[in-house]
């Protein structure tokens, strides 16, 4: 909505953030997966090491086909790790498959953003999709219940944002997990160590970016709509 000039310099702080976060993640990615951890480490024994140091043993660990679709699916307790990260003995292996160990300790622990961030994920992907049409019509009809119209459609939209926000501290937390059990089970050296902090903190930075597009496009939505009911 709105995609003018001014659209551009109000989102530009968030497109420059977004695009420096993925050429930080990538290059870091693809540095540190070329380089083998010095104890042999797959992906796969990291996440179980992870697990294992915080007294979590009923958690699957997969192998899914594709590049960076690492995840850990609550709702069936399983962790998936991609081909660059399930058998290999990277440094970007170990500390992405540890990252995704910590969300499953999250998840184990009742880690309460992890809890808030899951309940509202179905709402907020229903609400999302029903946000912008609910405003539409808000604005083309001529009652006086187009206020209220468009401010249910900016609340739906809201929801969507908070998720990208609540994200921030469960993406932090699962690498801080990660991180620490790295250093105090000795999985990495401290070079390698240095090279893993590295890759997470990039990966970090894009739910970083992403929070802030999605804060800055609902500011300037409410700007606008709030603007033209004057």
């Amino acid at each position: 909505m709105y995609y003018d000039l001014s659209y551009l310099i109000f989102m530009l702080p968030a497109i420059l953030l977004s695009l420096w976060a993925q050429f930080k993640v990538k290059s870091a990615y693809n540095k540190y997966s070329k380089i083998p951890n010095t104890r042999g480490l797959t992906g796969e024994a990291a996440a179980r090491a992870v697990l294992s140091a915080h007294g979590v043993t009923d958690v699957k660990i997969e192998h899914i086909r594709g590049t960076m679709t690492d995840h850990f699916s609550p709702r069936e307790n399983i962790i998936r790790l991609s081909d660059g990260v399930y058998a290999q003995n990277s440094v970007a292996a170990v500390c992405i498959a540890a990252h995704e160990a910590g969300h499953a300790v999250q998840h184990a622990e009742g880690y309460v953003p992890n809890k808030i961030r899951s309940s509202l994920i179905p709402v907020a992907n229903i609400s999302s999709k029903l946000a912008i049409p609910i405003i539409i019509v808000g604005c083309l009809i001529t009652s006086a219940a187009s206020t209220a119209v468009i401010w249910t459609g900016i609340i739906a939209y809201s929801l969507a944002v908070l998720v990208y926000l609540v994200t921030l501290p469960v993406e932090f937390d699962a690498s801080r997990r990660a991180l620490q059990t790295i250093r105090d089970t000795r999985m990495l050296d401290e070079s390698e160590y240095s090279g893993a902090k590295k890759v997470l903190t990039a990966a970090a930075m894009t739910y970083v970016a992403s929070a802030l597009t999605a804060l800055i496009q609902f500011l300037r939505l409410v700007m606008i709509l709030t603007g033209r009911r004057k």
